[in-house]
């Protein structure tokens, strides 16, 4: 039996749907998590000196261990998150496949040759820069994505030379356990890689602020992530922020392409995803022919048991973010907005909801909603989306639907945001590309590749050669 005292020092991990008790993880405190950085500091020689090879090694061993036991991962994800079971299988192949682009990645670290000659008096000197490790890398990830997003912040990490400590949500730390054990199995070196369950104001905050860490990598929310940036002094940040991205539809879009994209990108984890087509924005040509077939297609989402396969949707994390929709929604309505389909709660579930009529300045279109409500806009010209589009403090990905590359050109290069799909929602992500936002979006970019690089930093070596007398 579980004692008050041990009570304390745990966290229960509780599954959404019903309220039943997975799993209890510790509940590590600021003085736990020093000591994991403590851990840590002492294996950066360590780390900074794991041949290529051996990285590769280990980053192929951990893939070829997640896709080994992909099942076991799945219902994880499941047991301890909002996906359901179909959506938890696709996250498992995408962590898969980020683990095996960071060993491909690791041997693409390279530096280049400096021709120091092209000043005066420089004619003896030759040299060139070679990319070395951050050192310690602080990792805070988010419960949407549980899995994937910590193996978007490990992988490049250790690909990179560094150590690296993940502090997961504390809803969803079981994944990120599991991905451990991954890399257990893979014979990663003590030190190197390790996961610190606990609180963000405890624990995580510990971590930002410790100078050893040298980076700090974070998902989440906006609020969160200003917070920080201004405890965690001076280091280098990688922070995705979330959004409330708009899908564009022209008058000439394929709308038996356009809808079913859209409505994926509207549901998917149960709209608690930074890619959530937020605002669909609708050309007056097809606006209600468009409005009706997104509609109908909302209202036969079918939502409940995530363990189901016939499932779509699953709940959302807890009954404050169930609530926070719910109110979100009804102030909304309040505020002249009218509910075309869904604006349901039960429990820890919200039905799948579309708006019209929702006042530009409302927060419902300023902010982020992180639930599965989307509100509709009509517009007439094509200035006027990309003025839509453009008018909130958040730029991640946008989608476009046209069938004239013209168009598709000017309004891609006129949205402000990290990414633009054509004739796609803005929920596709590839996990190679670049992936991050503007404004308050965040800063930097993640994608294994690009995050690699800022996970690694140029060192030059200059040599000034003194020649034989006579050389030339």
């Amino acid at each position: 039996m579980t004692t008050a005292a041990q009570r304390k020092r745990s966290i229960q991990v509780i599954d959404p749907q019903d309220g039943s008790v997975v799993d209890e993880v510790p509940r590590n405190d600021a003085a736990d998590m020093k000591r994991a950085i403590d851990r840590a500091d002492a294996a950066r020689d360590r780390a900074r000196r794991m041949p290529v090879h051996e990285r590769m090694r280990v980053l192929y061993d951990a893939s070829d261990y997640v896709d080994q036991h992909r099942g076991e991962f799945a219902d994880t994800l499941v047991r301890e998150g909002v996906k359901t079971i179909n959506e938890a299988r696709a996250e498992v192949a995408r962590a898969v496949m980020t683990l095996r682009l960071s060993a491909e990645e690791t041997r693409r670290i390279v530096g280049n040759t400096i021709a120091f000659d092209q000043r005066p008096g420089s004619e003896n000197r030759f040299g060139y820069s070679r990319r070395i490790p951050v050192g310690l890398i602080g990792a805070i990830t988010p419960f949407n994505d549980p899995l994937n997003l910590v193996a978007h912040k490990v992988g490049p990490a250790i690909a990179g030379g560094n150590t690296v400590i993940v502090k997961p949500h504390e809803a969803t730390p079981l994944s990120a356990l599991k991905l451990l054990e991954a890399f257990q199995a893979a014979g990663i070196a003590d030190g190197i890689f390790q996961v610190i369950t606990g609180y963000g104001h405890d624990a995580g905050d510990a971590l930002a602020v410790d100078e050893r860490v040298r980076m700090i990598s974070f998902t989440g929310g906006r609020a969160t992530g200003e917070k920080i940036m201004q405890r965690a002094g001076l280091k280098k940040f990688g922070m995705e922020l979330g959004s409330n991205s708009p899908t564009i539809i022209m008058s000439d879009a394929d709308l038996e392409q356009a809808i079913p994209a859209v409505l994926g990108g509207a549901i998917a984890a149960a709209g608690q995803n930074c890619l959530h087509v937020q605002r669909l924005l609708l050309h007056e040509a097809i606006y209600d022919k468009a409005r009706d077939e997104f509609v109908a297609a909302m209202g036969r989402v079918r939502y409940g048991n995530k363990y189901a396969e016939d499932m779509d949707m699953g709940p959302l994390i807890d009954e404050a973010a169930a609530d926070r929709v719910e109110k979100a929604v009804a102030n909304a309505v309040r505020d002249g907005a009218r509910v075309l389909v869904g604006g349901r709660r039960d429990g820890n579930y919200y039905a799948p909801t579309v708006l019209e009529d929702v006042p530009e300045n409302h927060p419902m279109v300023k902010d982020e909603i992180f639930g599965p409500v989307t509100s509709l806009h009509r517009f007439r010209t094509e200035d006027e989306a990309i003025a839509i589009a453009n008018g909130v403090d958040y730029g991640l990905h946008a989608g476009v639907f046209t069938r004239d590359v013209d168009t598709a050109f000017r309004i891609s290069d006129a949205l402000e945001c990290g990414g633009v799909m054509i004739n796609d929602s803005s929920d596709y992500r590839l996990d190679a590309a670049p992936f991050g936002g503007v404004k308050g979006s965040g800063i930097g970019r993640e994608g294994v590749g690009y995050v690699l690089n800022e996970m690694t930093e140029p060192k030059v070596y200059c040599f000034n050669i003194r020649f034989p007398q006579g050389w030339t």
